[in-house]
């Protein structure tokens, strides 16, 4: 049996899951606050990514936000 797979940002990722969006981004090393989240083609804010779980096949994309002028 292959490992659980996500598109994130359209590349197959392997994701060991069940995870939430919050524990997946940490596990990819990104600061939760630190992006925007749509998954599954539905915007997803930040309040909602402990809550919000992925399964196998499910969608992501993750746009870091980046400060400046």
């Amino acid at each position: 049996m292959s490992a659980p797979q996500l598109t994130v940002n359209g590349q197959q990722v392997e994701a060991l899951l069940p995870a939430s969006i919050e524990e997946f981004l940490l596990a990819q090393k990104l600061r939760p606050r630190s992006v925007v989240v749509e998954h599954n083609g539905e915007a997803v804010a930040p309040s909602e990514f402990a809550g919000r779980q992925l399964r196998d096949g499910d969608h992501l994309e993750i746009v870091s936000i980046v400060a400046g002028g």
